[in-house]
């Protein structure tokens, strides 16, 4: 097990010199790339904190009445779904549909304003992760 610095605090630390040191003194397109590079630690960091998998995946045992890892969970959602045996009417697939796209908003583009805007609507979802930075399309409406 390692001790401090923790993993996330590793990419916060990296990303912080590449936006704040590096890319100032970059220009075009390096910069950019710069920029883009510190984005993807950013989110890593906030995959690395992020607890949403574990909630998902007993969503879908709930949904689904079956049990499995989250990636065999969502091939049988979607493979139901391509059946038509799993509808919009199915109890719960929309609250499903709804916190999993939240969910994964909250890794990539924490700072997005339908992602922000859709949690302020609702009052039945899981709490999000902790955030810090911004996507790739940080503050934008992308």
């Amino acid at each position: 097990m390692q001790d401090e610095p923790r993993p996330e605090e590793i990419l916060e630390a990296v990303a912080r010199y590449l936006r704040e040191t590096v890319a100032p003194s970059t220009s075009g397109h390096i910069s950019f790339n710069v920029r883009v590079c510190a984005n993807a630690l950013e989110m890593s960091r906030r995959q690395l904190l992020d607890s949403h998998a574990e909630i998902e995946r007993a969503r879908l045992v709930a949904l689904l009445g079956v049990d499995g890892d989250l990636a065999t969970l969502n091939a049988e959602l979607s493979r139901r779904i391509a059946a038509g045996e799993t509808t919009l009417e199915t109890p719960g697939l929309v609250a499903h549909l709804w916190a999993a796209t939240l969910a994964k908003l909250a890794v990539d583009q924490p700072t997005y304003w339908g992602y922000r805007a859709a949690l302020a609507a609702r009052d039945d979802l899981d709490p999000p992760p902790p955030s810090g930075g911004g996507g790739p399309r940080s503050g934008g409406g992308g």
